[in-house]
């Protein structure tokens, strides 16, 4: 791991930023998310419920819970909460399955399925630790890519939107004054100018776009300056029609998708919110995907489409301004919950020319597309991954291009897998999965932390490195890595009480590495991070300290994930 930092960060999530930073950013983020959750909310109306009177409580709820959700995300309430600021807004991806069980049983089937969605998705990070090996860094990236090449074309679409009457060139001037804006503003603004980077460039293109004929203030005009609009719950109805009940594998098959990406965010939002890099603590992740279903457990009562991470938005934000603190998405979501009781504020946002926010999303993508392939080249591609990447992203942008799928599979399940992204997402778990499952056997042993067992652990890798036929020397490097890793361990989490946590040992060899897998539970220290930044620490007194140098020296990698009830190190060794 990389121990250089990054300057470009100026407070980090524990940090205590400026109050009037603070505001700056939060500001900054509302005014970024408002018009997009706005107009996923009037789709959401249109498209599935065709009810406009819905639509004022449907903004209403959906600002409150992307708020309430976004404040959560600061925090870490048990095992609630990922400890870093991460917008959360309502998602678009539910629309097509919520228009199918609106059709099939009205709006109450459709909140009972988003609800049963979001216990799906609280139990996918309970499953976390098991899913490991198939939700990789790799999948995660590829992920990143896929969504920034499948929003792209909705960001291009806007560009030439322009209400009628205006000049066919009206919209793509706009965005183009409003990207070249944002692009100055952010790479030559220094100190408090380059926090307001991105909102001064939508402002920049605002006033570009008043001449040209782009506004549309009637809705303005109408809205009422206070309110908070009062809206029938939809409830919930667990005795559905049997063809109701066939449309739910569609909805979790969605949620999956989902959170497969959320799990990917979640850890890329660690890896930007640090002058220095991390290791991921899936403990964190983990509060995230628990945080962000109880967003979707309340979006189903409130009958709003679900929430899902705003990850570029987010990421643009902390490159752009170099604030990461937690303090912000505190801010942010009460901010989200007061613009909520103000109608003409809403109108106001959501009244910015098409090709405007287009001209913003352009930019926010890019960075997201950077992002992803960034997480894959840490990582780095050897063949298998590489037909992992590929397939995947082929796929996805193909069958977005083409309605094969749709038209073989009909409705209504056509409706699902004619999406790009989720037929690219399944390929990329499905190439994971079939990697780890037809991999090399592993052998596992069953042990306890404590100092008793060491010899049995020694033994076990004794007989594995006999069973490979390595030669003498590779054995010893072996047994060494083994040796100092369960001392690490022991060290690290020496037992409270009289009975010594349990030790699963696995290990798998391929391609001349052996990778060992020590599984156990304790507290608060990263070895992966520790063992990073040895360099730095060459006065200390810890006596741990030659335990993590010799690690180092006989592993060629060590990596350290900790999750909630369990920490698994990985170590791989060269041998011959």
């Amino acid at each position: 791991m990389s121990t250089q930092a990054d300057t470009n960060i100026r407070f980090e999530p524990d940090e205590y930023s400026p109050t009037s930073q603070t505001l700056g950013v939060s500001a900054q983020g509302v005014f970024l998310m408002l018009p997009a959750v706005v107009l996923i909310a009037v789709i959401s109306v249109f498209a599935a419920y065709e009810d406009e009177e819905l639509l004022p409580w449907a903004v209403f709820a959906a600002l409150v819970i992307s708020g309430l959700i976004t404040a959560l995300q600061s925090a870490k309430i048990g095992r609630l909460g990922g400890g870093h600021f991460l917008m959360t807004a309502i998602t678009p991806h539910y629309i097509a399955v919520s228009v199918l069980a609106i059709e099939e049983g009205g709006l109450a089937v459709m909140a009972t399925f988003t609800v049963l969605s979001g216990i799906f998705y609280l139990a996918i990070a309970v499953w976390l630790p098991l899913l490991r090996r198939i939700i990789t860094p790799v999948v995660s990236g590829t992920i990143f890519i896929l969504i920034a090449i499948m929003v792209l074309p909705i960001s291009l679409d806007r560009l030439g939107e322009a209400p009628e009457g205006a000049s066919a060139a009206a919209g793509p001037v706009a965005a183009l004054i409003t990207l070249v804006a944002m692009t100055v503003l952010a790479i030559r603004s220094q100190g408090m100018w380059k926090l307001w980077a991105m909102p001064l460039g939508v402002v920049v293109g605002c006033l570009a776009s008043i001449p040209l004929g782009l506004y549309d203030l009637q809705g303005l005009r109408d809205a009422p300056w206070f309110g908070i609009p009062l809206g029938d719950l939809p409830g919930l109805d667990f005795t559905p029609s049997p063809s109701a009940w066939a449309l739910l594998p569609m909805f979790l098959i969605v949620t999956l998708v989902q959170a497969t990406k959320h799990i990917g965010d979640a850890m890329l939002i660690q890896q930007v919110s640090w002058r220095r890099p991390r290791a991921i603590d899936f403990r964190l992740v983990q509060g995230s995907i628990s945080a962000n279903g109880v967003g979707m457990l309340l979006s189903g009562l409130a009958g709003t489409p679900p929430t899902a991470f705003a990850t570029s938005q987010t990421v643009s934000i902390i490159h752009l301004t170099g604030v990461a603190a937690r303090r912000v998405g505190y801010f942010m979501g009460l901010m989200l919950v007061v613009v909520a009781m103000f109608p003409k504020i809403t109108s106001l946002l959501s009244a910015i020319p098409r090709p405007v926010m287009g001209a913003f999303l352009l930019l926010a993508i890019g960075l997201l597309f950077v992002e992803g392939i960034r997480i894959i080249a840490k990582v780095g591609l050897d063949s298998r991954t590489a037909i992992l990447v590929g397939l995947a992203l082929a796929l996805g942008v193909g069958l977005q291009n083409q309605s094969i799928l749709a038209d073989l599979l009909g409705h209504p399940w056509g409706t699902l897998f004619g999406n790009g992204m989720t037929v690219g997402t399944a390929a990329a778990i499905g190439v994971s999965a079939f990697m780890e499952l037809t991999g090399p056997p592993r052998r596992r042993l069953e042990a306890r932390l404590a100092s008793s067992d060491f010899s049995k652990i020694d033994a076990f890798l004794k007989d594995v490195a006999a069973e490979i036929k390595w030669d003498s020397a590779s054995t010893q490097r072996l047994r060494s890595a083994g040796e100092e890793t369960f001392l690490s361990l022991l060290q690290t989490g020496e037992p409270k009480n009289e009975e010594a946590p349990r030790l699963i040992i696995r290990t798998r060899s391929d391609n001349g590495k052996l990778e060992m897998e020590f599984l156990a539970v304790f507290e608060e220290e990263n070895l992966e991070d520790r063992i990073a930044f040895l360099e730095e620490q060459v006065e200390t007194v810890d006596d741990r300290e030659v335990s993590f140098r010799l690690l180092r020296h006989h592993a060629s990698s060590v990596r350290h994930q900790k999750y909630h009830g369990m920490d698994i190190v990985k170590v791989t060794v060269d041998g011959s």
